[in-house]
Order: C-alpha cells, then sequence, then structure tokens
C-alpha cells in the first residue's frame, strides 16, 4: 500500500507517497518529472512566472545530473497580445529554447485555426501530442503525435496527449473534433504497455470532469493536466495527478523512483513518486530567456503603433460620457466582442473603457489606441443566458448612474429605455431585441468580458450562468477589437439610440 507524507520546505512545498517495500530484482532508476502547464505569458508578472523562471526551474534540474523530463500540458499560443499579432509564433519559439520533452495540445492552439495550429506544431523542435484530435478520416492533426516513448535506463516510460473535447465550442478546430478523453487514454494506454512502457502518463489539456472520469478508470499511472488553471497533486490510489496553476507561477515536480522486484519467480515493474511545487518568485530567471522576453517586449511596443483602420465618426471615451450615456466608441467594442463570439447580445460595462479621451472624426486608429482604451487584460466569455437576466443586468447597470459607477452597461443587439429618476432596480422601462420586446423566459448567448461575468460592478446575476466559452478559453478583448477594425478598414460607430433616457 502506499503511505502519505508532506511537508513545508521553504519556497517549495514537498509530499510524497511511497510503496510497501519489495524484494529488489535490479538496482532503481530515479527521474524526475517537471509539469507546467496553460503558459501563454511570456514574461512574469509580480515576480512570478514565465518562460525565463521556467527555463530557471528546469535548467537547476538538470544540472543535478540524471533523468529529467519536461511536460507541457497546453495553450500557450494564445491568448495574449504579442499572440495576437503573431499568432503565437513567439511561445513556440521561446519554449524551444526550454527544451521540452512533451506538450500537448490545449484548446487555445487551435484559436487561430487549424492552419496555423500545423503551423506551430511544424515550428516546435519537441513532440507535441493529442492522441484524441481527429479530422474526417480519422488521422490526428499534422505534425503530432498520439503518444511517444521514452527510455530511462533500462525501463520505458510511455507519454499520451489529450486534449479537452470543449476544444469543439471552446476554439476554432475546423474539420477536427475530439474524441472521449478517457475512452481514448484507455486505448492509447494499452497499446503502449504491448510496446513495452513499463509507467504510462497521460499528459492532458482536460477539464476537471474529464480528469475524474480519466482517473476513475485507472488506465494510466500519472495525469499530468491543465485546462482548469489549477494548482493542485494528490494521489487517487493507483495514480498520481498534477496540475500546475498557470503562467509557470507555480512548477510541479514529480520524483519517480522505478525499481523491479522478485514475485513468483518472475520481475515485477515498480515505482514511487514524490512531488514539489516550486514557487518561482524564488529562483533567479535564467538569462538567457530573460534577453529573448525583453527582445519580444520591445517588439510588440514597436507593433502597437501599427495603424488599424480610421473613423470617420467622432469617439469618446471621457468618463463623464461612457458612465452615464451611449456612447459611439462603447458600440464599438460591444459589436466586436459580439461578432468575434457570434453572441446574440454583447454588453460592455463603462467602467472597462479608460483613456478618457476624444477621437476626431478622420482619426486613424492604432493598436495602442486600443490598448489604452481596454487596458486591463479581459477576456470575452460566451454565456447562456435568459431574457430575465438580461433584464436584471440591465438593472444592475442603471443602478448607480447619479454615482458615475463604472457598471453603466453598453449593448449590442438590443435597444433599451431606461428613467433614471426611478428608484434603482426598477429604471429598465423597455428592451427590444428586433424591434420586439425582450421574451424574459427565452434564452440567448451573451458576449461579456470576464470581469463582468464573474460578478464585477454588481453584475452578480451572471456568476452562475452557464459558460459556453469560459475565462479559459476566452480571447483577449483588445484583439476581437483589433480584428473587428482592421478587417473593415474603416469604421463608423454612432449613438444610434440603442440606450434611451426618458428624463
Amino acid at each position: 500500500m502506499y503511505r502519505g507524507l508532506k511537508c513545508m520546505l521553504s519556497g517549495a512545498i514537498v509530499a510524497a507517497v511511497s510503496l510497501a517495500a519489495g524484494v529488489a530484482f535490479s538496482a532503481p532508476e530515479m527521474v524526475t518529472i517537471i509539469h507546467v502547464n496553460d503558459l501563454d505569458r511570456m514574461g512574469e508578472k509580480r515576480g512570478r512566472g514565465g518562460v525565463a523562471r521556467l527555463a530557471a526551474v528546469v535548467e537547476a534540474e538538470r544540472a543535478k545530473g540524471g533523468n529529467v523530463l519536461v511536460t507541457f500540458g497546453g495553450d500557450t499560443i494564445s491568448p495574449s497580445l504579442m499572440s495576437g499579432l503573431d499568432e503565437g509564433a513567439h511561445m513556440i519559439q521561446l519554449l524551444n529554447k526550454v527544451g521540452l520533452t512533451a506538450m500537448v495540445l490545449g484548446n487555445h492552439e487551435f484559436d487561430f485555426g487549424p492552419e496555423v495550429a500545423k503551423q506551430r506544431i511544424s515550428e516546435a523542435v519537441f513532440p507535441i501530442l493529442g492522441a484524441n484530435n481527429q479530422d474526417p478520416d480519422g488521422n490526428v492533426i499534422a505534425g503530432a503525435q498520439p503518444s511517444i516513448m521514452v527510455d530511462v535506463g533500462d525501463f520505458s516510460v510511455g507519454i499520451l496527449g489529450l486534449t479537452t473535447v470543449g476544444t469543439m465550442v471552446k476554439s476554432s478546430p475546423g474539420e477536427f473534433t475530439f474524441r472521449n478523453a478517457a475512452d481514448t487514454a484507455g486505448e492509447v494506454a494499452a497499446e503502449l504497455r504491448e510496446a513495452g512502457a513499463d509507467l504510462v502518463v497521460a499528459l492532458a489539456h482536460t477539464d476537471t470532469g474529464e480528469d475524474a472520469e480519466i482517473l476513475a478508470r485507472r488506465d494510466v499511472d500519472l495525469l499530468l493536466s491543465g485546462d482548469d488553471h489549477l494548482l493542485r497533486t494528490e494521489y487517487t490510489g493507483k495514480i498520481l495527478f498534477a496540475e500546475s496553476g498557470e503562467q509557470a507561477e507555480w512548477v510541479t515536480l514529480i520524483d519517480l523512483t522505478f525499481d523491479e522486484i522478485e514475485k513468483d519467480d518472475s520481475k515485477e515493474f515498480v515505482w514511487s513518486a514524490g512531488y514539489r511545487v516550486i514557487d518561482t518568485a524564488t529562483v533567479v530567471p535564467d538569462a538567457e530567456l530573460a534577453a529573448a522576453v525583453e527582445g519580444y517586449e520591445a517588439q510588440l511596443s514597436e507593433e502597437l503603433n501599427v495603424e488599424l483602420g480610421a473613423t470617420t465618426t467622432e469617439l469618446d471615451s471621457r468618463r463623464e460620457v461612457i458612465r452615464t450615456r451611449e456612447a459611439a466608441i462603447a458600440n464599438l467594442f460591444a459589436d466586436a466582442i459580439r461578432e468575434a463570439t457570434g453572441a446574440d447580445i454583447g454588453l460592455m460595462n463603462g467602467g472597462g473603457i479608460r483613456a478618457n479621451r476624444t477621437y476626431d472624426p478622420g482619426t486613424v486608429l492604432t493598436r495602442r489606441d486600443i490598448q489604452s482604451e481596454l487596458p486591463f487584460g479581459n477576456k470575452t466569455v460566451l454565456l447562456e443566458v435568459s431574457g430575465q437576466d438580461v433584464i436584471d443586468a440591465l438593472e444592475n447597470g442603471f443602478s448607480e448612474i447619479e454615482n458615475g459607477a463604472g457598471r453603466f452597461p453598453h449593448v449590442s443587439g438590443l435597444s433599451v429605455t431606461f428613467d433614471p429618476g426611478k428608484a434603482p432596480g426598477s429604471r429598465v422601462i423597455e428592451v427590444l431585441r428586433g424591434g420586439s420586446p425582450i421574451d424574459p423566459a427565452q434564452m440567448f448567448t451573451l458576449a461579456v468580458n470576464d470581469y463582468v461575468a464573474g460578478g464585477g460592478d454588481g453584475y452578480a446575476v451572471f456568476k452562475d450562468k452557464n459558460r459556453i466559452v469560459d475565462e479559459n478559453a476566452a480571447v483577449l478583448m483588445t484583439v476581437q477589437v483589433f480584428n473587428y477594425i482592421s478587417a473593415r478598414g474603416e469604421i463608423a460607430p454612432e449613438v444610434e439610440g440603442r440606450l434611451n433616457s426618458v428624463n
């Protein structure tokens, strides 16, 4: 049986599980697996995370000698401001310098479509895995592999890749679909064991429900996951599970011992494991990777000056405008996120618009202008809401007009009449969609930023709503606005009667 042990060390959390002693048949072999997931931010934030600190952890372990494997649980080419410019090429180039053993395809690897995903896969010098993605002919995406086998001394480790089925609604995989992750894990694990794998690792970008199903099947020995951005390590009976938060802020190291014991005059493979969770605020960033990141950030600064298109109408983002009445620039942003997600309705909180300036007709807008207006790095999520939810949300949005609160709502796909002179909670007079009153019982899709979706600015009505595209799968709002303007070349947003005050 296994025993658990936990203790705290400076800069790291350490835990271990160990196998009851058997009769040793041969000398044991040691291997450390370094696992990270959901890393799309190349630089550190508040002294933690980023590829340079990840590289430092990897370098320190390799300097000790012995066997070191580095696994990445997917989601890297998107979303980030830089990925909106180079479709994630910079992240693959940086990870090439880290030296991964394998990466699994995450849903964000398909954000720019399958052709870009194929291009990024071709640029990687490490294997990219995806056993459960398939085109109409049953083939995995070009360049990816279902699994790999890695030799560790006299032992073999099989690593298979799994991508969340939710990719089909969270991203843009084109003709590619995704088979049930647990079913695929069982099939590929059996193939790997037949081919000689002593230990089977599922390197997965799967959500908590899919993780639970894989763990329950017990077809693999280790499940190294991503997607949920959780910092979690546990032992469930026969499987060791790990997920390393996000952005390499924390890195999980799994120390494995492989051995053989004699049982009934034959050899039997056994393994034991301990883990360390490293806070990357405690490591010194790798100098080479830090310099590379600095170079990309300088390039990003230059790219923000790139022109997107001209506005033929005046745009006004002054605080006293966007927090009290309809504004053309807010309509622009609400339209952009609605179009990007294919939502029925778009909603933008006035407090999310921050440059506090005007743009004359004829102004050529740059990426920097949009970044200045939308500085918080918000992503656009897609919710399923009822007509009554929309009405309740609008009541919240109009509830503090007199205070100039940031919750003031701007909409796309609706026309709203409100009376600011009435008591908060009873200010919405009429909500029209397509010229007809909105049906409180009808269900709609709503595009909104992740801050509002999480209940920010008093929008508690959205907190528990079904997320068709959640925060982890969402794309940066700024990038969606970039694309909206550049696709047109010229825009003419207006104040057109979306918000109508009777007072």
